[in-house]
């Protein structure tokens, strides 16, 4: 390094720049959606908790699911709310680098998790005689301890790989959090390597488990077809359709952000991305299994129930 460069203390995250009395309506709509995401997630995984109906290998995957979105959104969304209401949009580096970290951390425990609950739907549908056996609560332990650490594992190889470069500025971020990305565009030494490793990440965190999750329903669909009771087939159809949607939501735009080709105003392009897998999709998630899935509403029925005869 040469002698007259200096190391970033602090970074500006530049977030999004529209005049004050936007950026006063985006704040009080994006709080709305926080306050949705926190309610939503926590509402079902105090079912999951409360209701012994709900005590199996699927709403066992779900509940993870629910923590996950609730810690990814929390990662991110506060400072953003933050910035917009305030004119020091300022961020130590060692708090950016660790946002950088949750972020990867927790996307892909999401991308493992939904993998995890397709496999699932793929054993109760393809092989129903067989699923207490292969879905057995010391399976299902397993299956998602090594999806949360094997997603801080990996998100720790791009966190080491950061670190290894010098940092010296632009002391600022076009992005309202510390996106692996935009982190990037402030060192001062050669980052292809971190970009490799991103993108063959992609294609294994991504990509891998997408089509892992396709073959799942592809052999579920062909199940579904061949069953009897329509009212089975009804059921199915009910819950693999919910988790379809949620695959759908976050693999579509986290392919789209880190693997299509950029467009002519690729910050703008990934602050809205960002937005919707970092605040819409946790948002979401806990409306579509609820409002497809009989079961969850049948347990809210229930606790609310039981707090009306208390």
């Amino acid at each position: 390094m040469e002698g007259n460069q200096t190391w970033i203390t602090e970074v500006t995250l530049l977030g999004f720049q529209f005049d004050r009395a936007l950026e006063f309506s985006l704040f009080a709509l994006f709080s709305l959606f926080y306050t949705l995401t926190l309610l939503g997630n926590g509402v079902i995984l105090g079912l999951i908790c409360l209701d012994s109906r709900l005590h199996t290998p699927m709403y066992f995957f779900l509940s993870n699911l629910a923590i996950v979105d609730m810690s990814y959104a929390s990662n991110n969304v506060p400072k953003m709310l933050a910035n917009l209401v305030s004119q020091n949009r300022t961020i130590s580096f060692v708090p950016c680098i660790m946002q950088t970290y949750l972020y990867l951390a927790f996307a892909h425990t999401e991308c493992l998790i939904l993998v995890v609950m397709s496999y699932d739907r793929f054993v109760a549908i393809c092989h129903p005689l067989r699923y207490s056996v292969i879905m057995s609560r010391r399976a299902c332990t397993v299956l998602a301890i090594t999806s949360w650490v094997f997603s801080f594992l990996l998100a720790l190889v791009h966190l080491v790989l950061i670190l290894r470069l010098p940092f010296c500025g632009p002391h600022e971020i076009n992005h309202f959090f510390c996106e692996i990305l935009s982190v990037l565009k402030l060192a001062c030494a050669d980052t292809r390597l971190n970009q490799v490793v991103i993108f063959a990440a992609c294609v294994f965190i991504l990509l891998g488990p997408l089509s892992l999750v396709l073959v799942s329903y592809t052999r579920i669909l062909s199940a579904i077809l061949r069953m009897q009771s329509g009212e089975g087939r009804r059921k199915a159809f009910s819950t693999c359709s919910s988790h379809l949607c949620v695959v759908g939501l976050f693999f579509g735009s986290a392919i789209v952000m880190y693997m299509a080709p950029k467009s002519r105003h690729p910050e703008e392009q990934q602050k809205i991305l960002s937005l919707f897998y970092s605040l819409f999709n946790p948002m979401l998630n806990p409306l579509i299994y609820s409002l497809r899935n009989a079961e969850v509403k049948g347990a809210l029925r229930r606790v609310k129930w039981k707090e009306r005869s208390m």
